[in-house]
């Protein structure tokens, strides 16, 4: 990584750290942290945009939930402030999923639902692109003159099918009826079901030389 310090006004070749900014809300009524609030994400983008003002790489904290378990009130406040975040074009987020109780809980199912809503946090990031191929004046005259009057058998809209969509691992897109004939599926039933099938599937990444002589030199107690 390499650009221009605007404090020293000097090319640098690299950085060798990162700009770490770890700003709080408390609730001034109780005192209790508030990491899941709208104060604490408009924080968090404001550190993002302190960081691209001075030109340096940062880290901020987003995705953390005030409540105790991975219900709607976790999934607002998790997509909330990792939406600001991104959009704020925050470089690295901490806590950006699984963090219950304003860091004093942890929660695995969370992460498994984190993974679908960070998702669609970056296809928001990314945005809407806008050329002259994307915007497909030509697909749109096949289509509507003398064409099928619709894009669904289009090449166009099978390629981007594939690169424009994101689709969730565990959230629910059925129709009403199909949902009923399903069983009703819960949420966090098939989170857990999921985060079961991960955890029996897990396998080392890393040699068993390397992980032997890593536990020799630290005290690894897993």
């Amino acid at each position: 990584m390499s650009g221009r310090c605007r404090v020293c006004e000097r090319d640098q070749p690299r950085f060798p750290a990162i700009f770490g900014t770890w700003p709080f809300v408390s609730d001034l009524r109780t005192g209790a942290m508030s990491g899941g609030s709208g104060e604490q994400a408009l924080l968090t983008a404001g550190c993002a945009q302190m960081h691209r003002f001075y030109g340096l790489p940062g880290g901020a904290a987003a995705g953390i939930a005030d409540s105790k378990l991975p219900d709607m009130q976790a999934g607002w406040e998790q997509a909330i402030s990792n939406t600001l975040a991104g959009l704020a074009g925050l470089n690295m987020v901490y806590e950006a999923v699984g963090m219950h109780a304003s860091l004093l809980g942890f929660c695995p199912e969370s992460m498994v639902l984190g993974d679908d809503l960070l998702g669609q946090v970056l296809r928001c990031v990314r945005g809407i692109e806008v050329t002259e191929e994307t915007v497909s004046v030509e697909v749109i005259r096949q289509a509507c003159l003398g064409g099928p009057g619709h894009y669904l058998g289009s090449e166009q809209t099978l390629k981007l099918m594939q690169s424009d969509y994101v689709y969730p691992a565990v959230a629910d897109r059925t129709s009403p009826k199909e949902w009923n004939e399903l069983g009703r599926p819960d949420l966090l039933e098939r989170a857990i079901a999921r985060k079961n099938r991960l955890l029996e599937s897990w396998r080392p990444v890393i040699d068993p030389v390397t992980d032997r002589a890593v536990r020799e030199r630290f005290r690894i107690h897993f």
